[in-house]
């Protein structure tokens, strides 16, 4: 990540997408700038890459459970 906040959210209302969509608004809004990538725990992710608009979401094993690292990336595929 080059750039990223973390977020945290453990809404159990809200599925996974609406979660990003609500992290990205607000990182939106406070960086005026469009993020590219996110990182979640696996715990959180049925597969290993999800697609949320624009932001690819991964999981990595150092973000914790309901905590969203998301930000921007130049290459949104790397690990």
């Amino acid at each position: 990540m080059d750039s990223g906040m973390l977020w945290f959210d453990n809404d159990p209302k809200m599925d996974l997408i609406s979660k990003v969509k609500k992290a990205v608004d607000y990182y939106r809004e406070k960086y005026g700038s469009e993020p590219n990538a996110c990182f979640v725990h696996p715990s959180m992710l049925p597969d290993t890459k999800l697609n949320a608009g624009p932001v690819i979401v991964r999981t990595n094993h150092t973000v914790l459970p309901n905590h969203f690292w998301i930000g921007t990336q130049n290459d949104p595929l790397a690990a």
